[in-house]
């Protein structure tokens, strides 16, 4: 269970709060205007930003103090995090390794999640060899190889267009699908969270509010829902 209790986040003016729970392997689209605070969340779930008040719990435990990369966390960027001087394979090695020191077995597990993204072969590029598309489909295979129950997503791929995007949310769910991991994905966009499935959590107001079902929010949206989405 990942608990948001009471949880208040401050950067200079800006105040954000939550206060809600969502159950392991929940997809969650976390939507609102530009500026409202999306990313923030996503910086204090992985640890780069402290709580002003309130916890961020995981199971239970308190993740206060913890530091990111010991988190049950990957979180994926837009730039996806990928180191330009190491090759693909190298990359992905790096979610199992920090040293790279990997074993035959490593090896082994790298070329099979890039198999399952259909990256295939392209383990010895370097990432300024691959397309958008392969970019991002070698990010989410690190992401299948870290295996973390938590999956961030800050619009990893809105730089790409509506078919490519729609692949890679497939991917997304697959992903999910491999590890049970919960799911809290940025996006701007109704539909990106209509096709990740589950729940939106709308962020506003400086809150960010409890998670309900997407279909059901964007069919009957509340008044800060339709002004967002420009409906009358």
């Amino acid at each position: 269970m990942l608990q948001l209790d009471r949880l208040t986040l401050v950067q200079g003016t800006f105040r954000l709060t939550a206060d809600w729970s969502a159950p392991p392997g929940s997809r969650i689209a976390v939507m609102g205007p530009s500026g409202a605070g999306k990313s923030t969340l996503l910086s204090a779930l992985a640890g780069f930003l402290a709580p002003t008040e309130g916890r961020i719990l995981w199971q239970g435990s308190d993740l206060a103090g913890v530091p990111p990369g010991d988190r049950p966390v990957t979180i994926l960027f837009q730039d996806q995090n990928l180191f330009p001087h190491l090759t693909v394979a190298q990359n992905l090695g790096l979610g199992l390794r920090p040293d790279l020191r990997l074993t035959p077995a490593d090896h082994a597990r790298i070329d099979e999640s890039l198999a399952r993204v259909d990256l295939e072969g392209l383990g010895p590029r370097r990432p300024t060899q691959l397309s958008g598309g392969q970019a991002s489909r070698a990010a989410l295979a690190r992401a299948l190889l870290r295996a973390r129950p938590i999956l961030l997503l800050d619009e990893p791929f809105a730089a790409l267009g509506p078919a490519l995007r729609g692949e890679m949310l497939d991917l997304v769910r697959a992903v999910a699908d491999d590890t049970g991991a919960l799911v809290l994905m940025v996006t701007h966009d109704p539909q990106d969270a209509l096709a990740l499935g589950g729940d939106t959590a709308f962020v506003a107001g400086g809150v960010v509010q409890a998670p309900v079902e997407t279909r059901t929010l964007l069919a009957h949206p509340p008044k800060d829902v339709q002004d967002y989405l420009g409906r009358k």
